[in-house]
């Protein structure tokens, strides 16, 4: 039988030394725990109807959007979805 790194069943097939402190609690390597938590945020995105946009801003610009969202007690993202739709809006 082989073994499969992100099988959670034969993960410790072939583990032949004790590791002592505090048990793991997901089997998965860092990394692979990553990817895994970003395929299951995508598809949860993707199942609300989201689209992703990536942009760079400038330092000041990022922190003003920070505080700006922190005062109105929403995400950045939804700030800057908020902003955006005005926009549009406005045309």
């Amino acid at each position: 039988m082989a073994k499969e790194t992100s099988d959670r069943t034969t993960i410790d097939l072939f583990a032949t030394e004790k590791r002592r402190g505090r048990p793991r609690s997901n089997p998965l390597p860092r990394d692979q725990q990553l990817r895994v938590n970003k395929r299951n945020q995508i598809q949860r995105d993707r199942a609300n109807g989201l689209k992703r946009i990536e942009l760079k801003v400038s330092q000041d610009l990022y922190d003003a959007l920070n505080d700006k969202a922190l005062a109105s007690n929403i995400s950045r993202s939804q700030l800057i979805e908020l902003i955006l739709q005005e926009q549009m809006t406005a045309q």
